[in-house]
């Protein structure tokens, strides 16, 4: 499958997704989902395109109170599909995909620890990266995180 039909594939069975999948280069393409569409593109993507690997899952706070979630999907190491969700920092919150990809557990739990993003259905089990011991409520990927200065930290704009 090449990324133009990947691509027309994807626009064909999600309207929602008209205009909103991106081929940045060969074998990469970029789909922004919504959020209340995104489970059943995701499911589609993998149980039906055959993007069965998982390679990571991005989490970004774009400092507008916007958080980005990218999901990165592999497909036979030739086609990298990212599936971008955008969250409201006020409640953000996604499902789980492990029923889909039990490698996301560690990804999901980044976006616990490190964004405060609520990921729904994952297994309760160790917090990842951060100690069991870091403060509750402090999510040091946020570009509001105040850290051990008091202040918080300064973007940067590339």
């Amino acid at each position: 499958m090449n990324e133009e039909k990947i691509k027309q594939e994807l626009e064909d069975k999600f309207p929602c997704l008209k205009d909103a999948v991106n081929i940045k280069r060969k074998g990469r393409i970029f789909a922004q989902v919504p959020l209340g569409e995104f489970d059943a593109v995701f499911a589609y993507a993998v149980k039906k395109m055959g993007f069965l690997a998982l390679s990571a899952i991005t989490g970004l706070d774009r400092g507008d109170g916007i958080f980005e979630v990218i999901y990165h999907l592999n497909k036979e190491g030739r086609v990298l599909l990212n599936l971008n969700v955008s969250l409201d920092k006020g409640n953000p919150e996604v499902n789980t995909v492990t029923s889909y990809c039990p490698s996301a557990d560690i990804y999901e739990r980044e976006l616990m620890d490190l964004l405060g993003i609520k990921v729904s259905g994952l297994v309760p089990g160790h917090r990842y990266p951060l100690t069991d011991d870091w403060p509750k409520g402090e999510y040091p990927l946020r570009k509001d995180w105040k850290g051990n200065s008091g202040k918080p930290r300064e973007a940067k704009n590339a």
